[in-house]
Parts: structure tokens; sequence; C-alpha cells
């Protein structure tokens, strides 16, 4: 079966809210996320306050934007892998997809750097996360034996493997992006897997 394309407006309506996001970061990069306004974002895009509100319910929303994307990439890519694939196997192939994302490692950093300094970046980054779960969730669910607690086994799950993919992130910001993030990622699984 052949996907079919997104409609025109929701492809531009994409583009834009990336262009927009994207002037946003820049100048969060350049001047501090609590030192830039609304309204300097809306005129270095060239577009009215009432515009990017249109695509953007906040400036955190605006700076935090990327991370809705990855989890539905995410998702999506843990949708495609092979049913009898264990839960841990799949989200790791799935986690990978952050590394396809268009961006150099240079603004990975500058963007990681942004969003653990500043304490309300920080609580809406595990805002949407705790929103992945709700998306991982029903994905893993089938991959586990059925029991009645099925649901509660897929949920924790998600949640320990989203909190090893976010310290082994914070980890690779901590030491300037120089080591593999999924070495990290590793290490982190395998101390929460270790057998008692």
């Amino acid at each position: 079966m052949t996907k079919q394309p997104a409609p025109i407006r929701e492809q531009t309506r994409s583009v834009v809210r990336s262009l927009l996001a994207q002037t946003a970061m820049d100048l969060f990069a350049a001047k501090g996320y609590d030192n830039t306004t609304v309204d300097e974002v809306a005129a270095a895009a060239g577009v009215s306050r009432r515009t990017l509100f249109n695509y953007f319910r906040s400036k955190e929303d605006l700076a935090l934007s990327s991370l809705s994307e990855q989890g539905n990439l995410i998702a999506a890519r843990l949708a495609e892998r092979p049913a009898n694939e264990d839960p841990w196997t799949a989200l790791r192939a799935a986690f990978r997809v952050i590394e396809e994302i268009d961006t150099t490692p240079e603004k990975r950093l500058e963007f990681l750097t942004l969003l653990f300094r500043n304490d309300a970046l920080r609580a809406g980054h595990a805002e949407k996360q705790a929103r992945w779960q709700d998306l991982f969730t029903p994905l893993i669910e089938p991959r586990l034996p059925e029991t009645d607690r099925r649901t509660l086994q897929a949920r924790t799950i998600a949640a320990a493997a989203i909190v090893c993919l976010q310290t082994a992130i914070e980890e690779w910001a901590r030491l300037g992006g120089k080591v593999d993030l999924f070495e990290l990622y590793d290490t982190a699984v395998q101390a929460v897997r270790r057998p008692a």
C-alpha cells in the first residue's frame, strides 16, 4: 500500500513551523531564552506576533516544538518494527530516528545546552516526554505476554526507556557531544535492566 503524501496546506504549515522554530532557536542561542521576546522572534522571522501564535501556543512551545515532532517520528518508527521484536530492542531502534533529524551535532548541542540550563524549558521537556509515554505504550503492549497487567508493564517500559534516553542525552550534552549517544543509552538501559 502506497502512503499518501500530506496535503500541500499541511506540508506548507509544517515548513513554516520549522522555519519559525529555527529562527527562534537562533535568537535563543544568541541572546538567551529569557532575554528573547516573542516580538523579537516574530520580527526576525518577518511575521506578526499574531501569525507566530497561529503556529505556537507560547514561547516555550516554540522552543520545544521539535520534541513533539520527535515523539511522533519515534512512534512511527516503533510501529514499523517487527512485531516479534522485544520492546527494548524495538525502542532502541526507534530512538535512532533522533540521529536522522536534519541538524548538525553543533546545533543539537546548542539546543540541549539551552534546554538543560533553563528551568521552564526543562519542565516543558519533561511534559513533552510524558506525552511520548502515551504514544509508545500502545505500540509496546502487543509485544508483551498477555496478562491483566500488560498495560502497566508497557507504560513502565516506555517510561524507563524514555528516562534512559533523557539521561543519555544529558550526559552526551555534558560531554560536549564527543561520545556516541547510543553507547550512553545502552549503559543507561543496562543499569535499569541489571538483574538484582
